[in-house]
């Protein structure tokens, strides 16, 4: 028994382009094209002359409504459609805010058509496809968002690392033994990486830690 087509939609303002991966698309026996759109307001549109797809492909950049807006509109509108984004753009923030707004997968127009119809097909079946250029962005905002905790007595070290006085003068304000100021020097520069004073002061005021 023949398995049901994958259906699919693109949602691209460049009409040349989109029309190129439609017919490119339409070459795969597994897949049907159900529409095109220019921007997600005509992809509303065409929604409600067209069955639901299975997957679309969705540009970013977009006049009237843009793919970041489109995919978190799907997300809660159509849950079961999923978006896998194909864009020129391969920067952190574009990655990673399409796959926040709901986006199943991201692929660059670069890429083959066969590589687009794996993508395709692994995020019908399993509901997202991970490739590397995703894999590395989410990693990368990931241990961006997990900045590491500092105690009271860290926060204070690192305010008067911003000052002129020495460790030893650091330990006498704070009643610390000089060993202990160096305790909290060593777990700083680990927590942080950085690798001397200067590098820890520029820590704590690029991340707000310090005010001066």
């Amino acid at each position: 028994m023949e398995s049901p087509k994958i259906r699919i939609a693109i949602v691209d303002d460049h009409a040349l382009l989109r029309n190129g991966v439609a017919a490119l698309m339409r070459e795969f026996d597994e897949l049907q094209v159900l529409f095109e759109a220019d921007n997600g307001k005509q992809f509303q549109e065409k929604l409600k002359q067209n069955p639901l797809p299975d997957v679309v492909l969705m540009d970013i950049n977009m006049p009237v409504m843009d793919g970041y807006e489109t995919t978190a509109w799907l997300k809660t509108n159509h849950p079961t459609v999923r978006v896998l984004a194909l864009s020129m753009f391969e920067d952190d923030k574009a990655v990673i805010n399409m796959i926040k707004n709901g986006a199943c997968g991201y692929l660059l127009k670069e890429s083959s058509p066969r590589e687009l119809l794996m993508a395709i097909r692994v995020i019908h079946d399993k509901g997202f496809y991970m490739n590397e250029l995703v894999s590395d962005k989410m990693m990368r905002s990931l241990t961006a968002e997990a900045k590491p905790a500092f105690s009271k007595n860290e926060v204070t070290f690192m305010e008067l690392c911003c000052t002129e006085l020495t460790y030893k003068e650091m330990a006498d304000k704070m009643f610390i033994s000089p060993r202990t100021i160096d305790n909290y020097r060593e777990s700083l520069f680990q927590k942080t990486n950085a690798k001397s004073r200067t590098g820890l002061v520029l820590y704590a005021l690029q991340n707000d830690i310090v005010k001066l």
